[in-house]
């Protein structure tokens, strides 16, 4: 399946200032499958090495650190010459070695020429407990679950993909085949073994199995990896993501977690799983303008999961329920469209938009930013798009644009730009235009 990651891999690899590079992401979006792929398809050699797999190779970096003496080293392991340029070296769940994370330093200092990626399933976690990562001396990019626009591409839609992901969404005689993929991927979501499960068998019974293997994945990961003093209280919180998001406003209340609790109690659990990529957090924002986080609140904020198809399957919303009419966009308090929405734009690059607006009894669902201007973004779940918190943004603040994404038929209208809900592709090319006018 494609991932469009791969393309920003290409230009890491062609980089004349090119460090080691760390790829980040939550367990099981494909980091590992991405790295070899990417390795077999751009690479002559590839050497792998998976130190929670085998732990013997942790003790390479339990002496010096040298790059040379690292590379001779795993030389010998390979039975093979390792090739500057030739040859990519992948550390996969790189935390379990802390010090490999260490002699990113040197090679970044000493050794360039080695390209190096790293990988791991709660690296995101690690990363924030080493103090003595080697800041400034690596790379970084994010892989998240497959967008709706990869959905597309791995159902055989590439042209369409392109089409949207060119700026365009106007797409009449598409229409009706576009929602019912739009449905599809609010049921399987964007973990790649679940889209691979689907394109393979188009049986969403097996789908959903391998969605409960994924969420008991994650719930054994609490088991496993989480301390002692934080694990029941991050079970608590993943099972009231549902109930938090079936309100109407959905801002995070901890007394759902928990009859009594308090934030101070629960900050804690809340960072770990950020750290580990499995929620997201949006924060309120008052005053919205440049940068958006020196003026959001930290204390009001909602939590998301990483993927719609999992924020289903945990709320055990049936796919019938999505199949039939436009239930899914108006049920659950539009809380799948407001995860698809997010899981959209993160996978936006060049975009940020962890944030929403409030004032009195007015709520915008999101504010994006470009890094220059705010525009704020409305989300409806349906095909009536009357918006009174929108309108109400837009005349105290009077933003260059304002967007909102549903199920009606696209119209621009003054400032407002309507697009459909399966168009997100296509908001960076709308914001510049936007720019341009």
């Amino acid at each position: 399946m494609e991932r469009e990651l791969m393309q920003q891999l290409k230009l890491w690899k062609a980089g004349t200032n090119r460090k080691p590079l760390i790829l980040q992401g939550a367990r099981q979006v494909g980091k590992t499958w991405l790295l070899k792929e990417f390795g077999n398809q751009f690479f002559e050699d590839l050497c792998y090495i998976n130190f929670e797999q085998d732990l013997t190779m942790a003790k390479i970096f339990d002496s010096s650190l040298k790059p040379s003496r690292i590379i001779e080293q795993l030389e010998l392991f390979f039975g093979r010459n390792i090739v500057p340029e030739k040859t990519l070296i992948i550390f996969d769940e790189v935390q379990e070695a802390p010090r490999a994370l260490t002699s990113l330093k040197y090679f970044a200092e000493d050794a360039p020429q080695y390209a190096i990626a790293c990988a791991g399933s709660l690296l995101g976690v690690a990363l924030h407990q080493y103090t003595s990562f080697p800041v400034g001396k690596v790379d970084f990019l994010r892989l998240e679950p497959m967008s709706f626009h990869e959905f597309l591409i791995a159902n055989g839609e590439a042209m369409i993909a392109n089409y949207i992901a060119n700026g365009n969404y106007d797409l009449d005689a598409h229409w009706t085949h576009l929602i019912e993929l739009l449905k599809q991927f609010i049921i399987v979501g964007g973990m790649p073994s679940a889209v691979k499960e689907w394109i393979d068998t188009r049986d969403y019974n097996r789908v959903e199995e391998e969605l409960q293997r994924l969420l008991l994945s994650y719930s054994n990961d609490f088991s496993k990896h989480v301390p002692d003093a934080l694990e029941a209280k991050i079970r608590h919180i993943w099972q009231s993501i549902p109930a938090q998001l079936a309100r109407e406003n959905k801002k995070f209340v901890y007394g759902i977690v928990k009859e009594g609790a308090r934030a101070r109690e629960y900050e804690d659990a809340l960072l770990w799983m950020s750290d580990a990529g499995v929620i997201r957090r949006t924060y309120c924002v008052t005053k919205p303008d440049v940068p958006l986080k020196a003026y959001a609140n930290l204390s009001a904020f909602k939590v998301f999961l990483l993927d719609v198809g999992l924020l289903r399957a945990l709320a055990r919303i049936a796919p019938a329920t999505i199949l039939y009419g436009n239930r899914i966009f108006e049920e659950f308090k539009g809380a799948l469209t407001e995860q698809f929405a997010l899981q959209e734009l993160t996978n936006l690059p060049g975009i940020e938009s962890s944030y929403y607006w409030t004032a009195a009894k007015a709520e915008v669902d999101f504010l994006v930013t470009d890094g220059t201007s705010v525009f704020p973004l409305e989300v409806k779940a349906g095909i009536n798009t009357h918006a009174k918190s929108l309108a109400s943004y837009i005349k105290s603040y009077n933003p260059p644009k304002a967007f909102r994404a549903s199920l009606s038929q696209p119209r621009s209208n003054k400032g407002l730009i309507d697009f459909p809900l399966f168009a997100f592709k296509a908001l960076p090319k709308l914001l510049q235009n936007s720019l341009q006018q």
